[in-house]
């Protein structure tokens, strides 16, 4: 032991000589033979703290510790944590807390003082917020040392104050933190967020107690209150943010506290906020007087004062009336040394009490406007349901009801009472509010209160209500008797009852139980409204007791009583209409009858029969404006359509009379939509579906307006006509919508059947022209000629028996000039012009002389053409038939501008239509004449202008004027054509027309955008596509030409000439041409065309020469001969009479051209006197009539003609020497002299037979691939037997076999001279020609002959069928063969079926019917 006392002051000798390595190694050694050395330990951390080394200082002191808590290791654990700084405060506030423990214990309490207050002083020097607010804990109550330092450390109050503060700031800065950093996240919601924050923050913060321990141990009343109210803020801030199950805690935690506040009167809003509207009591009156008082003398500035102090002095409350003083502002203590007792305005706030129920209601409404407080809106509920303000109820019930569900979701509290009150409110004012459109709604909602509280007299009331409006008379009674049982006062009720009574048709007790009310009613000072109520319905009791007209009529019966409920109530709207009902039906004063239907609309919307009876009045006025105002108004109450279940019918008129009204306005859209609702309602109403017929018709839908009209006369024909009044109209309409459709000749039928029952319409008639008018000119457009005259003829006659008034409108005298310019476009009918009805027309009320002398002095168009009498030669009866049609449409037009003189628009399209009457009549001129400006073409001009000068804003118009100024005036054309694209950008025919102008200025690039533009704007205008072919012809692209031609032709209509003209033209050219593959299908629409130009323009030769050129390719002979004979006998005539050699020309190239027609058709006479003629006129003094091309080709034509025709007339020798002509003025044609060839052949002389062999060698040495010369050449050396011609002729053949030029029938033609030469070669065998035939299938397996010969040869029934499977598949459109080619694949299968094919398909082939005739005979 003395060795380790030695030791141990060695140690102490060593510290204080600072030499802390040897104090460290005793201090081991003496640990080493002392474990429990207390001082060893101690001396050692003490030498290792001064090392440097205070992680095993720490130890050695924990160690020392743990062998004796004595002060010497806490103060050097003490002075080691201080050296750490913050890092160490948590071990340092321990060490400190037990070493003030150990000087207490030894009654040192100054040390004890001086520990604790240096280790705050370090905590709140060196630590952070948090740090200092732990450090604080060491001196609070709950603290182990504070009953020692009681008195010598800070007052709790202060500290706790001191925590309180930091925290506050640490927290709100926190908050702000988290949700700046949270609300970025990808998704977040600024909301969502800030309520995730908040309940982090405050379900985890000690403010609570902090501010619990503050009110404790404060004695400043002023402290305590400010940390009081910040408290409860506290808590219901953590409420608001607090999860569902926790919030039923925290919930009766705030509402003690704000009870504890009101009960010491503490004026803090929220306490008081939360105490008065958190009570959920089932009536108003249940709530403490004195609190709601108090309040209001608290917070007069607040919303909840108005609402409270309005309701609590008017008659309703039921709280005792109280004076309301004006109070003391409220002062808080904290702000008393701040602040004056004024506020910023310069005063104190003062309560205001309203003195009449106009104030209180303006106060209450402008206190419920900006509050969500549950208790006001209750007690603004009770009020307006008193007021009986349903409207406004139902609005702020709505309101009223989502306040409280969010109150509940922030809260927790549910308020059961509150919203029973509610939804009595709003369920009240649905009843009374556009009844009966929310009775659903309001029967919803009593059911939901009577299944909380069956006994809820309000929801029976109002159940009895609304099934007293669904005419559920029973229940409403039972109801209403029920909701008597527990209010057996109620004069309301009552009155219900007994009225119920005589809606059930009990009239006599209705009356009983109404008239014993009126004495209660009277005595009780009722409302106004009952009292009104109760009269109006005992006066309609007496009114249905005895429905006679002298008892209506008694001024003491009935009548008296209406008269009494309008004393009790000046506005009741039912009295008005009674009376209203009593003064037109009875006392027949209309117009004080209107003066009362008129005053219960304004009054009620629910006056449906006033409204009705008002409407109809105003219709009968044509007053549309006013129907649909009274209209509006009844469909706006509600009470149109019953709601879902009821039993009472839904009214339709107003819908109807709405649609009435918005037809008349042209607003067809809504029309539409009132008829259908209407419709809805009232399936069998008849004018409804009328009216819904014409909105759609009027809309453009016409399908729809179709399917509308059927249904309306389906109920015409189930329904008695006296009932439905006239029906005419439907047919009428019906015929408008089939006009509209294009389906003319339905709607010319039905209009007949109007003017057969009713011939004065002349609307209808007028109607009836114009659609005959109409299907005229479609008939035009689709072909139909003939029918298209009959109805022009038609429309004349019709015209002719109309009424006199109708021949002074514009639309008259439009459709007459319609109907005659018809004639001017179908020419070639132009006979069957009605010459004596026009004049007869143009004769009606023409005693004025001005009528016909509009523009009179430009075109010099008078009657004199068309009342002209005479004959005239037949040249001269088409030209003065066509003037006379053109004079006849222009006198209708100018006809039509004199009877639209007041009519500025009528007048305008007028002149248009005059316009292009003269413009039609200058392009009727011969083209000689249209060289320059004609007449009618300056008219035409004229008309335009004056037509653009009435409506300049018609694009129409416009384009008209570029169309006729774009020869006479390019640079006005083209303004023209701007501005009508200016007007209407989207206008087909005007980009077509300025792409025409620009093709005449020869500005090709120009007119291919203004085409494009027009294909672009309207793909189905064929004169687009037209005018892109002309320009691609320009630019030397023919092949495109053709097909732009082609599609214009698909797409355009019947009338349109210039097509019918440019594609024949264009598609002979591309025939002229030789190209591979053309049949003769592809000639049937050019030759349609033609024919078509033919009918529309009988006077165009060169295209009827044109026409010829397509039948002699068809085989069509004999109308080839007529139309060129006629043709031959115009030229002739004409150049008689004019000698130019145009004309000639044109005869000599007829004459050609007729030639081939008499030979094909087998008149060779005439055909060799024809040809003989063509080569005259073409001989070599006409050279300057004919071009060299043209002389040459004429002449060959003509040659060969003459020789054939004289061949086949058996003059041999002439046909040779045409023939060798031919061939000398055709520099050798090689197809000329393969016929000569022939020819000589045929002679059977050796020297023509010679003659024949060197002219086909002269061929063959020019053009070695002249099929036909060398075929002929084999054919001649296989009769010949001249094995060495063959030879080269089959080497020949084989070659050309290969060639891609070769078309399909010469392919066929070699295969049958090889077939030939292997049949009639001396060595020859059946494989040799077997071999020939299988060669053919296979070089051509996709032609039929090759098959076709083979089964011939075979006799076998395979090969025929291939040959039939690949005759299909070889016709047009997949190949080329013909007719006849297939027709004799069907019979080359020997049987009958296929045998009455081929007849069908190819009669004039023989081959059909010899396979019939075998097939028959096996």
């Amino acid at each position: 032991m003395a060795s380790i006392k030695a030791s141990l002051k060695a140690i102490n000798d060593a510290i204080r000589q600072q030499k802390w390595d040897d104090a460290l190694g005793l201090a081991e050694n003496v640990i080493g033979r002392d474990p429990k050395n207390y001082q060893a330990y101690v001396f050692k951390a003490f030498a290792l703290d001064k090392k440097n080394q205070p992680e095993f200082a720490e130890a050695a002191y924990n160690t020392a510790i743990g062998i004796r808590s004595d002060a010497q290791a806490w103060q050097g654990l003490i002075k080691l944590y201080e050296k750490q700084g913050p890092k160490s405060l948590p071990k340092y506030q321990l060490a400190a807390l037990k070493l003030a423990e150990i000087f207490r214990d030894a009654n040192e309490m100054y040390k004890c003082q001086d520990v604790v207050d240096k280790f705050i002083d370090f905590a709140r020097a060196c630590g952070d917020r948090a740090q200092y607010v732990q450090a604080l804990q060491l001196i609070l109550p709950n603290s182990p040392i504070y009953p020692a330092l009681e008195g010598r450390v800070p007052h709790p109050a202060k500290t706790y104050e001191t925590i309180a503060q930091i925290l506050e700031v640490d927290e709100k800065k926190r908050i702000n933190t988290l949700i700046g950093e949270r609300r970025t996240r990808l998704g977040a919601k600024i909301s969502e967020v800030t309520l995730e924050v908040n309940r982090e923050v405050l379900c985890q913060s000690p403010l609570g107690e902090i501010y619990e321990q503050l009110t404790l141990w404060t004695q400043d009343d002023d402290v305590r209150r400010q940390y009081e109210e910040k408290l409860l803020q506290f808590r219901y801030d953590r409420l608001l943010v607090s999860p569902p199950p926790d919030k039923p805690a925290e919930l009766q935690v705030v509402q003690k506290l704000a009870n504890d506040m009101v009960i010491i009167k503490h004026p803090f809003k929220l306490a008081w906020d939360i105490a008065v509207e958190w009570q959920d009591h089932k009536e108003i009156k249940d709530w403490d007087v004195n609190v709601l008082n108090e309040y209001c003398s608290f917070f007069p500035d607040s919303d909840l004062y108005r609402v409270l102090t309005g309701f609590m002095t008017s008659d309703l409350s039921p709280f005792p009336k109280k004076a309301v003083e004006t109070p003391a502002p409220p002062v808080r203590a904290s702000e008393a040394d701040d602040e004056s007792e004024d506020d910023e305005d310069g005063g104190a706030p003062t309560s205001v009490v309203p003195y009449t129920d106009e104030d209180r209601l303006l106060m209450m409404t402008e206190g419920i406007s900006t509050t969500n407080s549950p208790l006001a809106h209750r007690l603004m509920g009770e009020y307006y349901q008193h007021l009986e303000e349903h409207e406004s109820n139902v609005e702020l019930m709505r309101k009223a009801m989502q306040i409280l569900l969010a109150e509940t979701e922030k809260t927790g509290k549910v308020f059961t009472n509150a919203n029973q009150c509610f939804m009595l409110y709003l369920g009240t004012a649905l009843v009374f509010y556009q009844s009966p459109r929310n009775h659903s709604e309001a029967k919803f909602l009593f059911d939901k209160v009577l299944e909380v509280d069956p006994t809820s007299t309000s929801a029976m009331i109002g159940v009895g209500l609304i099934y007293e409006e669904e005419e559920e008379f029973d229940q409403a009674i039972n109801f209403l008797g029920r909701a008597l049982k527990d209010d057996t006062g109620n004069l309301r009720v009552q009155a219900e009852v007994g009225w119920l009574y005589a809606l059930k048709g009990d009239y006599t007790r209705g009356k009983a139980e109404l008239e014993s009310l009126l004495p209660s009613m009277t005595r009780a000072s009722v409302s106004k409204d009952l009292l009104a109520q109760t009269q109006y319905r005992l006066g309609s009791c007496i009114w249905n007791l005895d429905p006679s007209k002298a008892a209506r009529k008694n001024r003491s019966g009935a009548y008296a009583y209406f008269l009494d409920a309008l004393k009790s109530n000046f506005n009741y709207a039912p009295a008005y209409s009674s009376l209203g009902i009593y003064y037109e039906d009875y006392a027949k004063d209309k117009k004080r009858a209107r003066r009362c239907f008129l005053k219960a609309v304004e009054l009620s919307s629910a006056e449906v029969e006033s409204a009705e009876r008002l409407a109809r009045s105003f219709a009968d006025d044509g007053d549309w404006d006013r129907v649909e105002l009274v209209a509006q108004r009844v469909v706006d109450s509600g009470r149109v359509r019953p709601p879902p279940g009821s039993k009472k019918k839904g009214i339709s008129w107003p819908l109807s009379a709405l649609g009435v009204a918005e037809l008349n306005k042209q607003d067809y859209a809504k029309a539409i939509v009132s008829f259908q609702q209407a419709l809805r309602i009232a399936p069998e109403d008849y004018y409804s579906w009328v009216g819904l017929g014409e909105s759609y018709h009027n809309s453009g839908r016409y399908i729809a307006a179709t399917k509308a009209i059927q249904n309306a006369q389906k109920f015409e024909e189930r329904t008695d006509s006296s009932k439905l009044g006239d029906t005419w109209f439907t047919k009428y309409m019906l015929a408008n919508v089939k006009r509209e459709l294009g389906e003319f000749d339905e709607a010319v039928a039905l209009y007949r059947e109007v003017i057969s029952d009713r011939p004065k319409e002349e609307g209808v008639a007028i109607a009836l022209m114009q659609t005959i008018v109409e299907n005229a000119l479609d008939s035009v457009e689709k072909g139909l000629f003939g029918k298209s005259i009959e109805l022009a003829t038609g429309a004349l006659s019709f015209a002719l028996t109309a009424e006199t008034s109708m021949t002074n409108t514009f639309n008259f005298w439009r459709a007459v000039g319609d109907s005659c310019s018809i004639f001017s476009s179908v020419q070639s009918r132009i006979d069957d012009f009605p010459t004596d009805v026009v004049r007869k027309l143009l004769n009606l009320d023409a005693d004025d002389p001005s009528i016909y002398t509009v523009l009179a002095d430009v075109d010099s168009v008078g009657k004199d053409v068309v009342f002209a009498e005479g004959k005239f030669p037949d040249d001269e009866k088409l030209g003065v038939d066509l003037t006379r049609v053109l004079h006849a449409t222009i006198l209708a037009h100018k006809r039509a501008i004199h009877v639209s003189a007041d009519d500025i628009h009528a007048q305008a399209v007028a002149y248009y239509n005059l316009g292009w009457a003269e413009n039609r009549a200058h392009l009727c001129l011969p083209s000689q004449l249209r060289v320059q400006s004609s007449r009618y073409q300056k008219a035409a001009v004229r008309c335009f202008k004056r037509a653009i000068e009435l409506e300049a804003g018609n694009p129409e118009f416009w384009n008209s004027l570029g169309v006729v100024t774009s020869e006479i005036n390019p640079s006005v054309a083209q303004h023209a054509f701007v501005r009508s694209l200016f007007l209407n950008e989207r206008s087909a025919h005007a980009w077509s027309n300025l792409g025409a102008l620009a093709l005449l200025q020869n500005d090709i690039q120009l007119a291919n955008e203004a085409f494009t533009r027009a294909q672009s704007t309207d793909p189905d205008y064929s004169h687009a596509w037209l005018g892109q072919g002309f320009v691609a012809l320009l630019f030397g692209e023919a092949k495109e030409a053709l097909g732009l031609l082609t599609h214009a032709m698909d797409i355009s209509e019947s009338s349109s000439s210039l097509t019918r003209r440019q594609y024949p033209t264009s598609l002979f050219d591309h025939i002229l041409s030789d190209p591979a593959g053309l049949s003769v299908a592809s000639l049937i629409q050019p030759l349609f065309a033609l024919t078509q130009l033919r009918q529309l323009d009988s006077q165009g030769l060169p295209y009827q020469h044109l026409s010829t050129l397509y039948q002699e390719r068809t085989n069509d002979s004999l109308e080839a001969i007529n139309t060129l004979e006629k043709a031959c006998e115009q030229l002739e005539a004409n150049y008689e009479a004019t000698e130019s050699a145009e004309s000639l020309a044109r005869f000599a190239l007829a004459k050609t051209d007729l030639a081939r027609s008499y030979l094909s058709a087998g008149e060779y006479a005439k055909a060799a006197d024809c040809g003989e003629m063509a080569l005259q006129l073409s001989s070599d003094e006409s050279t300057n009539e004919l071009t060299a091309e043209q002389r040459k080709k004429a002449r060959l034509s003509a040659h060969l003609t003459v020789g054939l025709a004289e061949y086949f007339s058996k003059d041999v020798e002439a046909a040779v020497s045409y023939f060798e002509t031919a061939l000398v003025e055709s520099d050798g044609n090689p197809d000329a002299v393969c016929v000569l060839a022939q020819m000589l052949w045929a002679t059977d002389t050796d020297e023509a037979r010679e003659r024949a062999r060197t002219i086909l060698f002269d061929v063959i040495e020019k053009d070695a691939t002249h099929i036909q010369s060398v075929l002929l050449l084999g054919i001649i050396a296989l009769l010949d037997e001249d094995e060495e011609s063959l030879d080269a002729v089959v080497s020949e053949l084989q070659t050309l076999r290969t060639s891609d030029k070769v078309t399909d029938a010469e392919h066929s033609r070699i295969g049958e001279v090889f077939r030939a030469v292997a049949i009639l070669s001396e060595n020859s065998t059946e494989d040799d020609v077997l071999t020939q035939l299988q060669n053919d299938i296979m070089l051509y397996p996709h032609l039929p002959h090759g098959w076709s010969r083979l089964a011939e040869f075979s006799g076998e029934e395979y090969p025929a069928d291939m040959a039939l499977k690949v005759a299909l598949k070889a016709i047009p459109p997949r190949g080329e063969l013909g007719a006849v080619d297939l027709a004799d694949a069907y019979a080359g299968t020997g049987k009958a079926a296929d045998a009455q094919t081929a007849i069908f398909i190819a009669p004039w082939s023989s081959s059909g019917w010899e396979s019939l005739g075998s097939a028959v005979a096996c």
